[in-house]
């Protein structure tokens, strides 16, 4: 079995869809107010979260995150973490729902998706088991009245105890992270990753 990271994507933008929601009542501004990090509750279960959470809301990032949460997972098939059936025992997972901090940068379901693919080849190229990563392209309330694109971006880890399970959780998302440096801007067309995606 290839020691390499699982990783896909798909659209679920159907009217009955679940939605991204940046205007809930409990959004944290991680942008503008990075310091109220340590209001995420999420990061007591899973401390590697605060550094990715950091990271995709950074002055520099054309993005920005608003909900995530983490959860034992329960059973999966080892095959689809790139596990051992020994190492697929526990399982721990987390979401973080993403926008682009430029309005109208993710202005269709296609340009998010050139950003999706370009991701996956990323990842599916970094040398790590017991992991995967899918994102889900759906749509998005920015505010009260205006809607755009976002991706609800998944990432489970597994492993023989819930120990080995959060650490490889934790490598998954510093990787997913990486990801983001190299894959760059969201806008589909101004990324020099395209020519490796094959864009």
């Amino acid at each position: 079995m290839p020691a390499a990271m699982e990783a896909d994507w798909e659209f679920e933008i159907a009217s009955d869809a679940p939605v991204i929601d940046a205007a809930w009542t409990g959004f944290v501004d991680l942008k503008l107010q990075p310091e109220r990090v340590t209001e995420i509750s999420e990061l007591s279960q899973l401390p590697a979260l605060r550094e990715l959470l950091l990271h995709l809301n950074a002055e520099g990032s054309r993005l920005f995150t608003s909900k995530c949460d983490v959860w034992n997972s329960g059973e999966v098939e080892a095959v689809e973490l790139g596990a051992d059936r020994d190492s697929a025992g526990c399982t721990l997972a987390c979401y973080v729902d993403l926008l682009a901090a430029e309005k109208h940068a993710w202005h269709t379901p296609d340009s998010c998706a050139a950003w999706a693919r370009r991701m996956c080849v990323y990842l599916a190229g970094a040398a790590l088991r017991n992991c995967r990563t899918d994102m889900v392209i759906r749509r998005a309330f920015l505010s009260a009245t205006e809607t755009g694109i976002g991706v609800t971006c998944y990432v489970v880890g597994c492993g023989s105890t819930d120990v080995e399970a959060a650490e490889s959780l934790s490598r998954a998302l510093r990787v997913f992270s990486d990801a983001v440096t190299a894959v760059g801007n969201p806008i589909a067309h101004t990324s020099s990753y395209n020519e490796r995606a094959g864009e």
